[in-house]
């Protein structure tokens, strides 16, 4: 370490108050994991709290259900994404400015320079003399394409990246996506999973809550129905928000069809956190690009993800090369649409049950 280094260090370890810029919903705060660590780690003494939006869909659960109980953020300010009233806006600035943060770490999605540069002001004038991550160059604010991987960087890598000012990050050690589920976590999991004890268990979830990323619930129900036809030995287990529920029992229709193994529908019946302590038991996750496969992720089991090419290949992709994802890179991709009506979801319809059926066969071999 060199002087400079340890002079920075000790600085940051006199630090009281820290305020980390993060929106998003599950997906987005699991990804974000690998910076919330080496924030941690970076202010190891200071009250850590998150500046994040406020949840806008029962199926985009706010950070607190991911983040709560790991001690990697203390306490939660929130808004409305798009918020335009002045009083508003007054009184987010006027509890930032009774707080007092000392430092904020921006770890936003890419913005684009000008909102970066407005967002910097607001902080300034909240008295945050010390921002780590903003302004940043262009180049920060997008996932570059990385030559010696000949793909586009993770957006893991890319948080990390912004705030590499506060030390390095090695994405690949389980350690920095450590969810730190507690021993009731785990124990509620255990127990919603009781039906299937003495089972080897594959861990579904067919929920979305972006219409363009849906594979359809045929397609579920066919791949359950090949699934448990050529896996008996294990158990399943589908996971989501309670609203999934009703698709979830019509996607196992298929494994009931064909399986006798043991089938339990937890949507709605565990908080996130509790679903990743069901993930960890798992052999294999199916599912979408969303929440649960990221969740699946970060507590290391094997992910087969069916993506929609709405955004650019790797960056959203589940993070390891335990996982298998299958993605169609047709003439429409990066369109970032949320609805697709004009293509008709062609990235993903055209993805066939046989070919997710191969990669699942392939993690469970």
């Amino acid at each position: 370490m060199t002087q400079t280094e340890h002079l920075s260090n000790a600085e940051n370890r006199r630090v009281k108050r820290v305020l980390i810029y993060r929106l998003g919903s599950l997906g987005d705060t699991v990804v974000a994991l690998p910076a919330l660590h080496l924030v941690a780690r970076a202010f190891p003494h200071a009250d850590r709290r998150m500046l994040t939006n406020a949840p806008v869909h029962s199926k985009a659960p706010a950070a607190a259900t991911v983040l709560g109980g790991t001690g990697l953020v203390h306490g939660y300010f929130s808004y409305k994404v798009g918020m335009r009233s002045p009083l508003e806006l007054l009184s987010l600035w006027w509890q930032l400015v009774c707080w007092r943060p000392q430092v904020v770490v921006y770890l936003a999605a890419p913005r684009g320079a000008t909102a970066v540069r407005r967002d910097s002001r607001f902080f300034t004038l909240c008295g945050i003399r010390r921002q780590v991550g903003v302004p940043v160059p262009e180049a920060m604010q997008q996932n570059l394409w990385i030559e010696t991987d000949v793909a586009w960087e993770p957006e893991a890598q890319r948080l990390v990246r912004t705030v590499v000012e506060l030390g390095a990050v090695c994405l690949e050690d389980p350690e920095w996506w450590d969810l730190r589920l507690t021993e009731g976590e785990v124990l509620k999991a255990g127990e919603a999973l009781a039906a299937t004890t003495g089972w080897p268990l594959i861990a579904v979830s067919v929920g979305t809550k972006v219409q363009s990323k849906d594979w359809g619930a045929e397609n579920w129900r066919a791949l359950l129905r090949e699934v448990g036809s050529r896996f008996e030995g294990f158990a399943l287990a589908l996971c989501g928000a309670a609203e999934e529920a009703a698709a979830s029992d019509a996607a196992g229709e298929g494994w009931r069809e064909v399986c006798g193994a043991p089938f339990v529908n937890l949507c709605g019946k565990l908080t996130p956190r509790e679903s990743a302590a069901v993930f960890a038991q798992a052999k294999i996750f199916i599912g979408h690009d969303s929440g649960p496969m990221h969740l699946a992720a970060a507590v290391g089991t094997p992910c087969v993800a069916i993506f929609a090419a709405r955004n650019k290949p790797r960056v959203w992709f589940p993070y390891g090369n335990q996982h298998r994802v299958v993605y169609h890179k047709v003439d429409c991709w990066g369109c970032g649409l949320e609805t697709c009506i004009v293509e008709k979801k062609k990235c993903i319809t055209s993805i066939g049950v046989a070919e997710v059926l191969a990669e699942v066969a392939a993690v469970l071999r």
